[in-house]
């Protein structure tokens, strides 16, 4: 178990990221889907990460389908709310107005069929709202009882330190693997200053880093990676080096790719949780096998030899996405 920050609840060391379930990875099966948690819970996770746009609402309500005859008070619910979307998928744009989280609170407790959220996130600071008030709104709603912590997702330094201000904040949910080390030079150490955890999504980069991935991979139309410039044909041949290079890591460690790139992240401190988006039993079990792999100082260096600092080619999203991430800008 490790802490979120020095506010924050109490988790299992690696949590379970249900987007894949609903959206952005292409078809899912929600008999498998829901296999899948049932498998985590029982092995002992108690993070699930889920967000009010994922699948429109399809992923909080495969969450309370899958939870069903559960024990709700073993269970830590991290939310995201704000991102705006039309019928079709299309991304909108963010709301952080105060009365907007309170209205995206209400349907995601109607939806999850629970009483409260335990962390309760904007999935994108919205630039045109005044963090402080965004957090004030939340802040209420802990005072009212819907909402136990408050947390932030890929938000900048400066922000961070603005919301720590109004609320204590739990954890910041941020990309953070391998070949996106992006937060070590700011966001780390302020997080760590303000007692601030990390929730670190993206561990394997979206599969890219897990060993199983391939250069001829085909991928849906609407599926994230098919946009996405660290899998374009000029980009993936490279990247997949870095993992070949990886993977000789792994087999003197008796582990698989995915297993050490995960252990990496779990090594960067207790104040750490990686986020898994496994959406097969298979995977998942693999996953959580990262947690009984002991990586040495010499095996640190080796991998540091193997993935270099800033040795991905391209972004983590496209360009038009990275301008509007708070975290990229401050």
């Amino acid at each position: 178990m490790r802490t979120l920050g020095k506010n924050g609840p109490s988790v299992s060391e690696i949590g379970l990221g249900c987007m894949g379930m609903s959206d952005l990875y292409g078809p899912a099966d929600d008999t498998e889907s829901m296999a899948t948690i049932h498998a985590a819970l029982d092995a002992g996770v108690t993070l699930l990460d889920t967000g009010d746009y994922y699948g429109m609402g399809h992923n909080e309500l495969l969450l309370r389908d899958a939870l069903r005859g559960r024990n709700r008070q073993q269970v830590v619910i991290s939310v995201k709310c704000g991102a705006l979307r039309d019928p079709k998928g299309n991304w909108l744009g963010v709301d952080g107005r105060p009365a907007a989280v309170k209205t995206f609170l209400a349907y995601s407790l109607r939806r999850l069929g629970t009483d409260w959220i335990d962390i309760y996130r904007l999935g994108r600071v919205d630039s045109a709202v005044p963090i402080e008030d965004t957090i004030g709104a939340m802040a209420e709603m802990v005072k009212a009882g819907y909402v136990r912590h408050i947390g932030l997702s890929e938000a900048g330094a400066t922000t961070v330190r603005r919301a720590q201000a109004v609320h204590p904040i739990s954890d910041l949910q941020i990309e953070y693997s391998l070949i996106s080390r992006g937060i070590e030079s700011t966001i780390l150490p302020t997080c760590r200053e303000l007692g601030v955890g990390i929730t670190a999504y993206g561990v394997l980069s979206r599969g890219l880093i897990s060993g199983h991935w391939t250069a001829n991979h085909s991928t849906a139309p609407n599926d994230f990676r098919s946009h996405s410039p660290r899998f374009s044909a000029e980009n993936i041949g490279h990247n997949l080096r870095l993992v070949d290079e990886l993977r000789q890591v792994a087999e003197s460690k008796g582990a698989t790719v995915a297993q050490v790139a995960i252990a990496w992240v779990l090594s960067r401190g207790v104040d750490v949780v990686p986020l898994v988006g496994a959406r097969r039993r298979e995977r998942l079990s693999e996953a959580l096998g990262a947690m009984k792999l002991t990586l040495t100082s010499d095996d640190l260096r080796q991998i540091d030899r193997a993935v270099p600092l800033n040795a991905a080619a391209g972004d983590r999203y496209a360009a038009a996405q990275m301008s509007t991430l708070d975290s990229e800008a401050n």
